[in-house]
């Protein structure tokens, strides 16, 4: 057997292994027989020439190999999920109703405090489809079919992502009303330092900027830390401290919270909504790429989703 016929439902039953770390739990994810999930691996073993897998009283062990064999399946299997989403969405049912399956990734808070009434609307509207969301901060890479229609921060480079523009999104430092009238509102940044500040737990250059445009603040400052920009807003809303929170959210908040130092600190996001262009024409894509750049300007605008 050449390596070039090795089966991808190896590949895939090699992937789930990786993941669940057991057959039994491969198998059940796959809705297949352990005993065949087991010929799978010894298959794809055999046909690569090197052991995948060391057996161990904890379960399956990967070797080295299959580590380094890990981001090529999971490509693979990154490729046949857009494969079948873009079979599936080309057409209609008998009724002429839109079918098929649409994934979108946006971030965390845009995807629990922005899309849901869209995606809500959407289904009444076209009951067929099905939509996959995709809660991510990172940027999905459409060419690679991680996602089909995405929700980014910035403008696109890629020449071959259709993009709409949707606006700018102004961010600013917000807390809770109580919060303030119990710990005072600063009127500066020294005043901010002595606060309960909630921030981003990771270092890299994104949030040493975002510190920097705060007065030089370090991540030693902030008291509560957290790579989710959706639990900060949850922080804000607690009453525990001063935040970078979406001014339109702010307003839309239980009890509207209070902006802190507006005269030093905004900033200004510019949002995008971003489809591979072999898409374009894609019946389903098309539809829910429409209703989600309407709805998404009037989010931007802090006007209230259309339909």
């Amino acid at each position: 057997m050449t390596k070039e016929a090795l089966s991808w439902d190896w590949y895939r039953t090699f992937l789930a292994v990786l993941e669940e770390g057991s057959l039994s739990g491969a198998a059940r994810r796959l809705g297949l027989a352990q005993p065949t999930a087991g010929r799978h691996i010894e298959q794809l073993e055999k046909g690569l020439g090197m052991p995948l897998f060391l057996r161990a009283s904890q379960g399956l062990l990967p070797t080295a190999a299959a580590l380094a064999l890990r981001p090529y399946a999971t490509n693979l299997a990154t490729t046949a999920a857009a494969l079948l989403r873009v079979a599936s969405s080309q057409g209609r049912d008998p009724q002429g109703e839109l079918t098929g399956t649409v994934r979108i990734s946006a971030s965390d808070v845009i995807g629990v405090e922005a899309l849901p009434p869209l995606l809500a609307n959407l289904r009444r509207m076209h009951p067929r489809l099905v939509v996959e969301l995709v809660l991510s901060n990172r940027i999905d890479n459409l060419l690679q079919g991680e996602a089909d229609i995405a929700v980014r921060m910035r403008r696109p480079e890629q020449d071959a992502l259709v993009a709409r523009r949707i606006g700018n999104i102004e961010m600013g430092l917000f807390a809770r009303a109580d919060y303030l009238e119990r710990a005072g509102v600063p009127e500066d940044w020294q005043a901010l330092r002595k606060h309960s500040l909630i921030g981003i737990d990771s270092d890299n250059a994104f949030t040493r900027g975002v510190q920097h445009l705060l007065g030089g603040l370090r991540r030693d400052d902030f008291s509560l830390r957290s790579d989710s920009y959706l639990a900060h807003l949850a922080l804000i809303r607690a009453g525990a401290g001063i935040g970078i929170c979406m001014a339109v959210l702010a307003r839309r908040s239980p009890g509207p919270l209070r902006r802190v130092l507006p005269q030093l600190f905004a900033m200004q996001f510019e949002t995008w909504l971003v489809m591979h262009e072999n898409l374009r024409e894609n019946p389903a894509c098309q539809a829910v790429y429409a209703l989600l750049a309407d709805g998404l300007v009037a989010f931007a605008q802090g006007e209230p989703a259309p339909g």
